[in-house]
């Protein structure tokens, strides 16, 4: 199935029945008096996450969708039927906007999360709601009202814990099939990932966290170069990304160092909360090395690096053990960190404060 991550639709919630003005007459009864129904209320349009979909590819061929209009009122009283609403299913992770005032109507984070697009019609009115002691014989009655109708942007942004970042090459798909029961592509050619990839880390029988792999970056990114820069919005959501860098590339002439320095500056030029999210390096290919150590101490120094760092083989598994139960900690403390600062009560002072005079 192809893998698609945004599309842009339009729905056409349905249109209020109308009401209508009649009266009833039957024999023996010649003064039944009004009896024209209520038209049906018009069927509205919801989206739902649902964890079964991982693709927006539905929306990307079938772009209108048009809710069912309310049945008009009858006679003798009678209401008209209400529109069946309609409901789209989306991949859990979909952001849903207004493309012509891009406000965000829904983040759909959680599987069965559901949120209204588009409301139908309020339903017209018969003239059986006109009729008083003044007005016994009333013929009014009101129109339905139309649905609300909306051009909207479908970004899917997939949820994982740690996001890699690199290269093409640098070796984030033999990482993520080491460690994790994902199968990407891998090749001895550049961009064999064309699309993210999730991956499933367990590091024990209830410790486990999700990372995704994107396609490569390269220089000029941010200018349309290669594939990866339209793919970093699936790293909005991570709470960690993995630098990883070929230390040992096949061609003598290509300087890990600028390579490493080129995808910090694409990460800066896309987005700077991105930007600023926590990003360890990730020495890869260090089997190939004879004495690896120097040259993972010498791409340090001359990186400038002051964080954490691993040197790892993803190919053959070495390190790979020792990283992932580091990020699984790391996971665990930023998240006891969060809620601990959601259960941290407020200074009953701050709420008391005097307006400055």
């Amino acid at each position: 199935m192809k893998f698609i991550d945004e599309a842009t639709i339009k729905v056409y919630a349905g249109d209020g029945g109308n009401g209508v003005a009649t009266f009833r007459r039957e024999k023996y009864e010649p003064l039944g008096g009004p009896s024209g129904g209520d038209g049906g209320r018009g069927g509205s349009i919801y989206a739902i996450a649902d964890r079964n979909i991982n693709t927006l590819v539905d929306y990307r061929y079938t772009r209108v969708f048009r809710g069912k209009r309310g049945e008009n009122g009858r006679s003798a009283g009678c209401y008209g039927a209400q529109g069946e609403d309609m409901l789209l299913r989306v991949p859990v992770g979909t952001v849903i906007s207004d493309k012509s005032s891009e406000r965000m109507i829904a983040d759909l984070a959680e599987h069965g999360q559901k949120v209204l697009l588009a409301k139908g019609g309020a339903h017209g009115l018969g003239n059986i709601h006109f009729k008083s002691s003044v007005n016994r014989a009333p013929r009014q009655c009101t129109k339905g009202e139309p649905g609300e109708e909306f051009e909207l942007y479908l970004e899917l942004k997939v949820l994982a814990d740690v996001g890699l970042l690199g290269m093409p090459n640098a070796g984030k798909s033999t990482f993520i099939r080491s460690v994790s029961a994902a199968k990407p592509k891998v090749a001895d050619y550049p961009f064999t990932t064309l699309h993210p990839n999730l991956g499933v880390v367990r590091v024990d029988t209830n410790r486990s966290f999700v990372i995704a792999d994107v396609p490569g970056l390269i220089e000029g990114a941010a200018e349309g170069a290669g594939l990866g820069h339209q793919f970093l919005r699936h790293l909005s959501r991570t709470s960690l990304l993995l630098h990883l860098v070929d230390i040992a590339p096949f061609d003598e002439s290509v300087d890990p160092v600028k390579e490493a320095r080129a995808i910090v500056e694409e990460l800066r030029k896309y987005d700077e909360e991105l930007y600023n999210k926590p990003r360890w390096l990730v020495l890869n290919k260090v089997d190939m090395l004879a004495e690896p150590q120097q040259h993972v101490d010498k791409f340090v120094r001359e990186f400038g690096w002051q964080g954490r760092y691993f040197a790892i083989s993803a190919i053959n598994g070495i390190g790979c053990r020792e990283l992932t139960y580091a990020i699984m900690e790391h996971l665990e403390t930023a998240k006891a960190e969060a809620e601990a600062n959601k259960l941290e009560p407020k200074d009953p002072q701050q709420d008391h404060e005097l307006p400055a005079t």
